[in-house]
């Protein structure tokens, strides 16, 4: 499963968990991008359950979209990740160094509200 909502002017939700393949990897993709349509300096509460790694043609679908994966990740300034699994949220806060203007900070599943106030800060 992969959701994302509007939250306001300038957020997005998003709730992951399951498998992504190609399709929903690609239906996946352009939601994130619809939705974050016309945002600047943009927050993102993203909560990710329990979840398998995409298969190989979910990869292939994410690669071959690489400029629009940084065109939307520029919207945004600050993403929370609210993880049960430490590995997880060690990746994300990872990603985030690796990624120029995006502070990206994990929490684990009970500190949702610690998640909102950091987003929020």
């Amino acid at each position: 499963m992969f959701k994302v909502m509007r939250n306001g002017e300038n957020r997005i939700d998003v709730e992951f968990s399951g498998k992504l393949d190609r399709e929903e990897m690609r239906a996946a993709l352009d939601e994130l991008s619809q939705q974050s349509e016309g945002i600047e300096h943009g927050l993102m509460l993203y909560r990710i359950g329990d979840f398998a790694l995409p298969t190989l043609g979910a990869v292939a679908v994410e690669l071959s979209r690489i400029p629009q994966l940084f065109r939307f990740v520029r919207r945004f300034d600050r993403m929370a990740v609210v993880a049960g699994k430490e590995w997880v949220r060690k990746a994300s806060e990872l990603e985030g160094a690796l990624i120029p203007g995006l502070q990206i900070k994990a929490f684990d599943l009970g500190q949702e509200a610690q998640a909102e106030a950091w987003l929020q800060g």
